[in-house]
């Protein structure tokens, strides 16, 4: 999965119901399956929560 801030590494699961236009990762995984990998790292000054994890990607296939 590739963005305009970087990449990750996922298994990529497709299923008949599932949106195109839509993926989900689940943003706990660590190291190179990261989901803020792909993100913005920006945080609220005050609570330092992390915005909503919503992006543009595009999927790649490992070569």
């Amino acid at each position: 999965m590739v963005s305009r801030r970087g990449r990750t590494l996922a298994r990529v699961r497709c299923v008949p119901s599932m949106r195109l236009d839509t993926v989900f990762l689940p943003f706990h995984f660590p190291g190179r399956q990261s989901a803020n990998l792909v993100t913005n790292p920006a945080l609220d000054p005050v609570s330092r929560m992390p915005e909503f994890k919503v992006c543009a990607v595009r999927l790649e296939p490992i070569r």
